[in-house]
């Protein structure tokens, strides 16, 4: 559903699972626990497709009233989710990747001892990959940029252990995104973004 509104968000979700199943294994999760993760990544930004298309794909900055209407996408996310029985808490896990140890993040302000293990590990992926790629208002950033802002903000903003985690995966050269072809059809392989 949310491909059909926007090709981008659908091979979003894709590297951001992969990526987050990674971090989950390097923290030697369960490996059920890192299977409910991965689900959770692959329709995180589900919410998005109450978000119009004209926001999603603005080339330029978003401005206050537009950010606003972003950050209800999980919300309208957990909207969607709740009712379904999944074996893991996939709802509220999407619910809170956007959640912050400090409490800045939203949609609830959660702080630390307050976030789902896995929404934080999902967090973490989520801006990486988000950093690393191309996004309609402005170009890559790279992994190297990606990876300084967790330094930066490991224990404030992203919980250290998940970005330990993340960061022994680029270093030890055990993870890569695959940059997938747009447009319609499968996703063909590409160059690799480190």
């Amino acid at each position: 559903m949310v491909e059909i509104k926007d090709p981008y968000i659908g091979s979003h979700q894709r590297r951001v699972a992969d990526l987050a199943r990674a971090i989950a294994q390097e923290m030697e999760l369960p490996r059920e626990r890192v299977h409910g993760i991965r689900i959770a990544a692959l329709i995180h930004d589900i919410g998005k497709i109450s978000i119009p298309t004209e926001i999603l794909s603005k080339p330029g900055r978003l401005n206050g009233a537009e950010f606003e209407l972003i950050k209800n996408h999980p919300g309208y996310a957990y909207q969607m989710l709740k009712t379904i029985d999944f074996s893991w808490p996939v709802a509220e896990i999407v619910y809170q990747h956007h959640e912050r140890l400090d409490g800045s993040g939203y949609p609830r302000a959660l702080t630390d001892k307050n976030i789902l293990l896995e929404a934080k590990i999902l967090g973490v992926a989520d801006v990486v990959e988000a950093m690393a790629s191309h996004r309609p208002y402005r170009p890559a950033l790279g992994i190297d940029v990606a990876l300084e802002e967790l330094r930066r903000n490991t224990g404030i903003l992203y919980d250290p252990d998940v970005v330990n985690a993340c960061i022994r995966l680029f270093q030890k050269d055990e993870f890569e995104f695959r940059v997938e072809a747009r447009g319609p059809g499968p996703a063909a392989a590409g160059p690799v973004v480190r």
